[in-house]
């Protein structure tokens, strides 16, 4: 018997040592939700206004004690204020009559002219103007001023000339007076095939924005048209339209399709009106992308990409001619890196400096512009992605870029920043901090503003010289609040890929009252890339839906998986070509299996799943390819039928096959006939597997990933019998915003509360924010 007493009392207290977390803590979900989060953080980055023709700048900073306004003079290492906020205020008191909040100036379209003494601001439909060296304020209309910029136009560099659409058709007129004599470029313009930049859109009379961009030297502007007029429509409904609900068409090619949109570019001339047409065909559905000279009009630069998307030229068109000048080609297996592909034109087009992936990691390269030879690497400092280019000083001939993954004690999804000089020499590391940067330059390139931070630094601004040498410590970000809240930072972690090779990096969220004794559901937020990851590299306190959903009892992961982030490498992000439907799946599952493994608090036997889009995608291809490891999901807006989705996305990183077929035409004269295969694994294939809690949402007027892709599971999830939920969010694109974003996360928190914690909650009010 006391055997049998002691044995008990044994596992009493195992119980008690680790304790389940029973019921979920909505209280600590709400106080710590991202509308009650955002109002305890001010500004977290300087973002500086430069001076005309100076290295100097001012901007704004909020903190708990108010906004204040600075001046800083990198050439003295000086920074003050640019006002005395209480005499600002009481000068704007004394014009206005009003009360006026010295702590928080409200200054609609503050910005200093180019005397760079004056400064103009709007208040309550009035204009003023700021004296910053004799602190004269003075009064001006009293009418608010209209901005003078239409919205419809598309105006040339100086101003001179707008271009806008009118039936589809392409114009051209004086800025200076909007009723000036419109002249019409064309006459051959058509819905689908328009010089509209809406091609949908049937008004005939109205002026409407077009596809216009100008020359920098005005002498002509240029159209890249898109011929859709063949492509299948897709359609949605406006439910919420009075007093009937309205239809709304659109062109929407999909993958492995026949009929894909066609790319045509035509020039104008402005002072003869002569259109020439650009002889730019080369691959069948072909992608162009365009890119200015520099100050001059004589070529317009160009890349054209097949449609398998592993073959790119580059060259020229000469506007006068319309002929294309192949300068080079490049070609990258599976694809090419549409995240980092980068053409920069140097001095009028004699040289170009071009990003490519050919070694695995994305580097810069010198190119003669007229020759299309190459000149050097540029990136010389080892193996490592470079990222995009942040500033090309042409006659320093130096370029400024991010860079990540080249030292190993730095994470290597953090933007690093560093400089090179054009011929490879001169490679220097700018911001040596272990954190994602980012920066601003002026004219001169003599100074740097860099803003810093990780989901564990706090963002920090500084001033540095082109060297990387700090000159100035600007700012800190004020979380005060949020401390006395009880907010903590997140935790990063790392783990393995399913490989037991590849080094995965991931961010943690714990309750706030986080209790090392109890057990807690896990749950993994995810968005599978392939472009981009789930997680956040910079300082977030809200971390989109995690940390209010951690606060319910929760811990709450987000981590990347092979065939996801560009930053790492070649390999990495084109791990999921061919599979897009599964690449990430055994990832997620063996990371949350180590972390597990790893921390005795975290209940293995209760897991969640969520995300939104690619996300809501594979948090339902997780559900059911891992019946018995994952128990509940929320997907949301989830391209769950790629074969539906955009043929950009799913030929790109699925794959496409060009299929060649000889045949005759009735008179027995031979072609071929061309047509593609881009077929790709689906989530109602898999319907039949679902063992666990699933809820599906969608945006009912979602044009990006139509609504289909949820029915359609719907419809597989009810032939093979299965329990699930669903949600339809009447008038709602691809994004939840405003109402429908809070009501969509109050349903994540019940839902994974009452799943995975066996809390049932009936009749719960939420609480929404107003309309937007």
């Amino acid at each position: 018997m006391k055997k049998l007493v002691s044995l008990f009392l044994l596992l009493l207290i195992g119980l008690a040592g680790v304790q389940a977390q029973k019921k979920a803590n909505f209280k600590a979900a709400e106080k710590f939700s991202s509308a009650n989060l955002n109002k305890m953080l001010k500004s977290t980055r300087v973002n500086p206004n430069w001076f005309h023709e100076s290295d100097k700048f001012w901007y704004s900073y909020t903190t708990t004690s108010g906004k204040n306004f600075y001046v800083v003079d990198p050439a003295r290492k000086s920074k003050n204020l640019l006002f005395d906020n209480k005499e600002f205020a009481a000068k704007l008191g004394e014009l206005t009559r009003g009360p006026v909040n010295f702590r928080d100036l409200e200054l609609k379209d503050l910005e200093l002219e180019d005397d760079n003494v004056t400064l103009s601001f709007m208040v309550d439909s009035t204009d003023y103007t700021y004296n910053i060296n004799t602190r004269e304020m003075v009064r001006g209309d009293s009418t608010e001023k209209a901005d003078k910029r239409l919205d419809w136009a598309t105006y040339s560099p100086d101003s001179t000339y707008i271009a806008f659409a009118k039936n589809h058709d392409l114009f051209i007129m004086k800025a200076d007076d909007e009723d000036s004599t419109e002249i019409q470029l064309t006459d051959n313009g058509e819905r689908w095939f328009s010089y509209q930049a809406d091609h949908g859109d049937t008004t005939s009379d109205k002026r409407l924005r077009s596809r216009a961009r100008w020359f920098e030297d005005e002498k002509k502007l240029y159209v890249v048209k898109s011929d859709q007029r063949k492509v299948g429509e897709f359609f949605v409904i406006n439910t919420l339209e009075n007093p009937r609900p309205e239809l709304e068409v659109y062109k929407y090619a999909m993958p492995g399709e026949k009929e894909v949109p066609q790319s045509r570019i035509e020039i104008f001339d402005i002072e003869t009106e002569a259109k020439v047409e650009a002889d730019i065909d080369k691959y069948k559905d072909q992608t162009v992308s365009t890119f200015l000279p520099g100050e001059t009009s004589k070529k317009l630069y160009m890349t054209r990409m097949n449609r398998t998307s592993d073959t790119l030229d580059v060259g020229y068109i000469d506007t006068e001619t319309g002929e294309f000048k192949e300068l080079f080609t490049e070609t990258n297996h599976p694809y090419f890196n549409w995240s980092y592909q980068q053409l920069s034109i140097i001095n009028e087009g004699d040289e170009l400096l071009f990003w490519s992936e050919r070694s695995g990691w994305g580097q810069l390269y010198l190119y003669d512009g007229n020759t299309g030879e190459q000149k050097n690497k540029i990136t010389n400092g080892g193996l490592f992605v470079t990222g995009r280019i942040q500033k090309i000083d042409t006659t320093g001939r130096t370029v400024y870029f991010e860079g990540f993954g080249r030292e190993e004690d730095t994470d290597p999804y953090y933007s690093i920043i560093y400089k090179a000089n054009f011929d490879g020499s001169g490679f220097r590391k700018l911001t040596p901090e272990n954190a994602n940067h980012s920066i601003s330059m002026p004219e001169s390139n003599k100074y740097i503003v860099n803003n810093y931070s990780s989901p564990e630094l706090v963002p920090k601004s500084v001033l540095r010289d082109n060297n990387g040498n700090v000159l100035l410590e600007l700012e800190e970000a004020d979380i005060s609040l949020l401390k006395h809240a009880g907010w903590k930072k997140p935790e990063r972690f790392k783990v393995k890929a399913d490989d037991g090779i590849t080094d995965l990096y991931g961010i943690m969220y714990k309750p706030f009252d986080f209790d090392s004794t109890k057990k807690y559901p896990i749950i993994s937020y995810v968005y599978p890339g392939p472009f981009t990851e789930s997680f956040n590299d910079n300082f977030s306190i809200t971390a989109g839906y995690n940390i209010a959903l951690a606060q319910l009892g929760f811990v709450v992961v987000s981590m990347g998986h092979r065939g996801g982030s560009p930053k790492r490498h070649k390999y990495y992000h084109v791990y999921g070509y061919e599979n897009l439907r599964d690449y990430a799946l055994a990832d997620d599952k063996r990371s949350l299996e180590q972390l597990a493994e790893r921390h005795s608090w975290i209940d293995i036997d209760k897991v969640g799943i969520f995300g939104h889009s690619g996300g809501g995608f594979m948090s339902t291809a997780a559900l059911l390819t891992y019946p018995d490891f994952y128990d509940v999901a929320a997907s949301s807006a989830g391209n769950h039928d790629n074969n539906i989705y955009n043929k950009w996305w799913s030929e790109t990183h699925n794959g496409v096959t060009r299929i060649d077929k000889k045949k005759k035409d009735k008179d027995g004269n031979e072609f071929v006939e061309t047509s593609w295969n881009a077929k790709i694994k689906t989530n109602q294939s898999l319907a039949r597997n679902l063992k666990g809690h699933l809820l599906l949402t969608h945006g009912n007027i979602d044009n990006n990933v139509h609504p289909t892709n949820t029915l359609r599971v719907v419809e597989e999830l009810q032939r093979a019998g299965k329990r699930f939920d669903l949600m339809i969010f009447p008038g709602t694109r691809h994004g939840y915003r405003g109402s429908k974003r809070s009501y969509y996360e109050k349903m994540m928190w019940y839902y994974f509360a009452e799943h995975l914690l066996g809390d049932y909650r009936n009749n719960i009010e939420i609480n929404l924010p107003d309309e937007d």
